[in-house]
């Protein structure tokens, strides 16, 4: 029996009435070539994000109260690839990175990164954000200058606006020239939490 067989098997398959458990067919579907992007949730300090890896690496990072989880998945299914299942063991470690960032016991993140979201230069501003240690911030400017546009800080403000991985990719690192915090996907009560985390403001 080939793996594929073993999937339909397994959806096929009742489950028995003392086991109201579903079978987890992350596992199987990988070794078929059927999962392209594994997706789970996370609880935070911050609400409910959704957190999605493909092999390459994390490739999303969304506030669940800021946009509608089939929404997501729906657009990572577009954007990436159709093949997309729930499967929390794929994003054990970004979870534990996480939950660590958050508990203030970690200050950089190890996770390989999926940048398949972004393009051109937006994505130069995202991979000059990604640079901004923990604990600094950087200015629209700034990023925009280090991603090849100097005068372009309206156009880098909108890829900031767009980060596909906010927290990982510090967007919220990033301020106004003369210090104002700007804009947030989140939020600017979670960039000023973030920001608190990092000891960036008091």
């Amino acid at each position: 029996m080939n793996d594929t067989e073993a999937i339909e098997r397994l959806l096929r398959r009742d489950p028995p009435a003392t086991d109201p458990e579903l079978p987890d067919l992350a596992e199987p579907a990988a070794a078929a070539g059927l999962l392209d992007v594994a997706y789970a949730t996370l609880d935070s300090p911050l609400g409910t994000l959704l957190l999605a890896t493909t092999p390459r690496g994390l490739v999303r990072i969304a506030y669940l109260d800021h946009a509608d989880e089939d929404a997501i998945v729906d657009g990572l299914a577009q954007r990436v690839s159709p093949r997309v299942m729930r499967a929390p063991r794929k994003l054990d470690e970004p979870r534990r990175e996480l939950d660590q960032y958050f508990a203030g016991a970690r200050r950089t993140f190890e996770l390989s990164l999926d940048w398949s979201l972004s393009r051109g230069f937006g994505r130069r501003v995202l991979q000059a954000t990604a640079r901004v240690p923990y604990g600094a911030v950087s200015s629209y400017g700034q990023v925009a200058a280090q991603a090849g546009s100097p005068r372009a800080s309206r156009a880098a403000g909108n890829a900031l606006g767009a980060n596909p991985l906010p927290i990982v990719v510090p967007c919220h690192r990033i301020l106004h020239a003369g210090g104002g915090l700007g804009g947030y996907t989140g939020g600017l009560e979670r960039k000023r939490r973030l920001l608190a985390i990092e000891g960036a403001i008091g």
